[in-house]
């Protein structure tokens, strides 16, 4: 093709159109001064994107004269994706981020992103109507206040999924007949009853971090993966709480909180909603009330597979909770421990499986990994591990994935799991070390190794 010709401009219109969804708004407009046959290409654009512009920033009231313009001159051609990512958006904008995000619905917006960036907790509140659609399948949210209808979509039969993030949330009810999956990280709600999530279809569910009164979840009978993560934000806090749990099973003088929990007509907030999934991850502040209350009408999980829990559940002596879960996990296969924080990297990781020769009363049959992670061995970590004297675990392999700077404390407790002539194997692989192999003859349970540094100990 000789020199100085057009070759991007020669592909098809449809291929233009795309291509130019993936650039900011503004600059898919300038590309109407290359030449005549560009002209009106940005008009057909499957895709807007209005965002800043961080080597040439904007005031928000260019930006709001320009999207005006913009959607003016293009009209109502279709759109797959519309988003609108901004700063310091106050409130007396937010009637033009409605408008925007309605005119994208009316342009038949397939996914729709409204993500707002504070310095602050004061977001943008949308207007309390619901999303009447029949061509959206993603809403992704960020940054702003949700209240009345916004989040009932029942008018929304395509709709599938809703990723919201550092939202306020105040609204009665998040409601979706066709929601398939389901995100909500880091948001809140300032109301005094808890909010309601009806969503029959979802297969996957995750709450993180929501400050305020945990949402009340409605049956979700086809969920396949569910994180739950109760952060130190949410309120419903046991103002009692002496070991773990829930005071007003212990005692008369019940805190306000757990007053008014027990007053609920509901008979489990999360886990009456969740059990159906495969995958669960159960993550909570000690002192929460949520988990320890539901356990009271524990559901029984018959699909749960894999399981991952926190140090809420593993408060000893005699680990009610986990207990309790374990019991209700019929076909468990896999159960992850974790001592530690997300934020932390833990520094043990040991993992072991069953004796194919007993196993607990009433514990899974098909249990065939357990890892506990953590990073110091403390009274938590050597009462787990006595209470896991109970699992039959006859093997265990470890690796460490430094070779320099370990200091090994072995720990032994004593322990009439083993019968005479019984032994447990303990195998250390060291990277630049020789390969250790331990003996642990009858009357010798466990065999710890404590290091500085990251060791994954593996229990066959």
């Amino acid at each position: 093709m000789p020199a100085g010709v057009d070759r991007i401009g020669a592909l098809p219109d449809e291929i233009l159109h795309h291509l130019l969804s993936f650039l900011p708004a503004e600059e898919a407009v300038r590309t109407c001064v290359l030449a005549r046959r560009w002209r009106h290409v940005w008009k057909f654009t499957t895709g807007l994107r209005i965002v800043e512009h961080e080597d040439f920033p904007r005031s928000i009231q260019d930006v709001r004269e320009f999207v005006d313009y913009l959607l003016i001159l293009r009209g109502h051609e279709p759109l797959n994706t519309f988003e609108v990512e901004l700063s310091d958006l106050s409130q007396d904008d937010a009637p033009y981020l409605n408008l925007w995000a309605r005119f994208a619905l009316l342009c038949k917006v397939r996914e729709l992103t409204l993500c707002l960036f504070h310095n602050d907790f004061l977001c943008a509140k949308l207007d309390g109507l619901p999303i009447v659609s029949r061509n959206l399948t993603t809403l992704n949210l960020r940054g702003v206040g949700l209240q009345g209808g916004f989040l009932d979509f029942s008018r929304c039969p395509a709709l599938e999924d809703i990723r919201m993030r550092h939202c306020q949330i105040d609204v009665d009810k998040i409601s979706s007949l066709s929601l398939k999956r389901l995100s909500i990280v880091f948001c809140r709600s300032a109301l005094d009853h808890r909010v309601t999530v009806s969503a029959p279809r979802l297969v996957s569910f995750t709450l993180d971090s929501f400050a305020g009164r945990t949402p009340l979840l409605e049956s979700m009978p086809m969920l396949e993966s569910a994180v739950v993560e109760l952060g130190r934000a949410c309120t419903d806090f046991c103002h009692n709480y002496r070991s773990r749990g829930f005071c007003a099973a212990k005692s008369a003088a019940r805190c306000a909180n757990c007053l008014a929990y027990n007053d609920e007509s509901s008979n489990t907030v999360l886990l009456g909603a969740i059990y159906n999934a495969e995958h669960l991850q159960l993550i909570s502040p000690l002192g929460m009330m949520i988990f320890a209350r539901d356990l009271k009408s524990c559901p029984t999980f018959n699909k749960l597979k894999t399981l991952l829990l926190n140090g809420y559940w593993c408060v000893g002596p005699d680990f009610d909770a986990l207990t309790c879960i374990l019991k209700h996990s019929p076909l468990l296969e896999k159960l992850t421990l974790q001592l530690v924080s997300e934020e932390e990297v833990h520094k043990v990781e040991m993992k072991g499986s069953y004796s194919s020769t007993a196993k607990p009363t009433g514990i899974s049959e098909h249990l065939k990994l357990i890892s506990v992670k953590y990073n110091v061995v403390d009274d938590r970590v050597l009462q787990l591990l006595k209470f896991m004297c109970t699992f039959n675990i006859r093997k265990l392999t470890g690796n460490a994935s430094h070779a320099f700077n370990f200091v090994y404390s072995l720990i032994f407790l004593n322990d009439s799991v083993l019968s005479e002539g019984e032994r447990i194997d303990l195998m250390v692989d060291v990277p630049s070390l020789n390969y250790w192999k331990l003996w642990l003859h009858c009357g010798v349970t466990w065999m710890m190794l404590a290091c500085c540094h990251i060791l994954t100990m593996n229990i066959l």
